[in-house]
């Protein structure tokens, strides 16, 4: 079992019509998007190339072909919400995610505890994307941001 998740790493703003794409709106700045794939214990497994901030957890899965290759290597992996609608397959699911209530459909408490369990699963890929903003050299990238992969890389090793 791995644990995946996305991330908006913060970059500084430049300038031109071609850095429009990393902003992010739903964190209101501009930024890099990553996605990682820990063990149990919060140890990065696998980084993803740096994509724009506007980047969905889903299209950034999608583009890296995220569940060919966990259905090929056998794991499942736990996610949370933003993964939501990636695996469609009910049979035989890879990646599990919890449930979400709406106006009209509130959680059972069934529900809510799966989602508790869930919650305490996925802790340490929060833990695992901490460790890696701690580096000060990720905290604000002023380089090509096509340089970013790289220094991602060498930061999770």
């Amino acid at each position: 079992m791995v644990l995946i998740d996305g991330t908006l790493i913060r970059t500084r703003r430049r300038t031109g019509r071609a850095y429009r794409r990393n902003y992010s709106g739903k964190h209101r700045s501009h930024g890099l998007h990553f996605l990682a794939l820990t063990d149990e214990k919060g140890r990065l497994i696998w980084i993803s190339a740096a994509r724009p901030g506007r980047t969905h957890d889903n299209t950034a899965a999608r583009h890296d072909h995220i569940l060919a290759h966990l259905r090929a290597a056998g794991l499942g992996a736990l996610a949370d919400l933003g993964f939501r609608g990636l695996d469609s397959d009910i049979r035989d699911p890879v990646i599990f995610t919890g449930y979400t209530a709406s106006r009209t459909h509130k959680l059972t408490p069934g529900q809510k505890e799966a989602n508790r369990v869930l919650d305490v699963g996925r802790a340490p890929v929060e833990h695992g994307f901490a460790h890696l903003k701690n580096w000060r050299t990720l905290t604000k990238l002023r380089a090509d941001p096509a340089r970013a992969t790289s220094s991602c890389a060498l930061c999770s090793s």
